[in-house]
């Protein structure tokens, strides 16, 4: 599996490819049909199966104000694109030499120079050049001219529903991370370093690792959650919380705090990921700490519950 950085980071003799071209964020259930149909496709003519994307959401240049929050983060992107079945992607910086890019120059210089399509696979809207004059036709008649093969596919759909990342960004904004983990094939995750916060939770008997603000990943609304935390390659029951934690009063930063279950592990500076599996309750301010713990012991009760995870020994005492 390779990744290219920019058009200067591909090998002239890159091989021959069946290629596909998109801001894939979230690599949902949609994302991941298309990939595979373009291996299929690809492993018909003997190509390689190669993603073309973006460094940014084009909006982020054409548009700023109304530009989305990214649902996975590059690092995120990159990987669950290999592992949909991408044997190469190509990830563009979308900047303003891009931006102005031609049509007929987008397809000589970056689908067929530089990564050496046979076969171009869209969907029906597919536009691509400057201000998005390029279309399906045209495309089908560069091809004819140049060598390659257009294949159009249709979108795909779950539930009679279309499958899209606006669709994820609002189930996400909503806490809905159950009904987000069946359009994405898998549960929504957000994951980066771990950093001092205010030591609160281990006072209150609950140490929490708080996840550094720059991690990768959308973080869902506001909320108590059961998760799963991954560090090193192990895998362990969590119970999170994002927000402000209100009862403290502690400012308006936005923060992700992880307590793991049955484990007492020195995380500073060390990655951690979260997988959000199910939304507990919202955000709310106590009128102390002893009513706040009460409502955290709840809270790890009804996680250990989502996640099969067996009940503390002193959980009936």
């Amino acid at each position: 599996m390779s990744t290219f950085h920019g058009i200067g980071e591909i090998p002239a003799d890159l091989p021959a490819s069946a290629v596909t071209i998109g801001k894939f964020d979230g690599v949902h259930l949609g994302h991941q049909a298309v990939i595979a149909r373009l291996r299929e496709e690809a492993q018909q003519r003997g190509l390689v199966p190669t993603v073309i994307t973006f460094d940014r959401n084009p909006l982020a240049l054409l548009d700023p104000a109304s530009c989305p929050p990214s649902i996975v983060g590059r690092g995120q992107e990159m990987q669950l694109l290999h592992d949909a079945g991408a044997e190469q992607v190509i990830e563009l910086v979308f900047d303003e030499q891009l931006r102005s890019l031609d049509p007929e120059r987008f397809v000589r210089e970056l689908l067929v120079d530089a990564a050496h399509a046979r076969l171009v696979l869209v969907g029906r809207d597919f536009r691509f050049g400057a201000r998005g004059a390029g279309d399906v036709d045209a495309l089908r008649t560069w091809g004819a001219e140049l060598g390659f093969e257009v294949v159009v596919v249709d979108d795909v759909a779950a539930d009679g529903r279309r499958i899209s990342s606006t669709e994820l960004r609002t189930l996400l904004e909503e806490g809905g991370v159950a009904e987000a983990a069946k359009l994405l094939g898998r549960l929504h995750a957000v994951r980066g370093g771990v950093v001092h916060g205010e030591a609160r939770g281990r006072d209150l008997g609950y140490r929490t690792a708080n996840l550094a603000p720059d991690s990768e990943g959308m973080m869902p609304a506001d909320g108590v959650y059961a998760a799963w935390a991954s560090v090193d390659g192990r895998r362990v029951g969590a119970a999170v919380s994002i927000g402000v934690n209100p009862t403290f009063g502690e400012g308006i930063e936005r923060r992700l705090e992880a307590h793991l279950l049955d484990e007492a592990l020195d995380l500073y500076d060390r990655e951690l990921e979260i997988a959000f599996v199910e939304y507990i309750r919202p955000m709310r301010k106590f009128p102390d700490a002893d009513t706040l713990v009460a409502q955290m012991h709840a809270d790890e009760l009804r996680i250990r519950e989502v996640l099969g995870y067996p009940l503390p020994a002193d959980a009936n005492s």
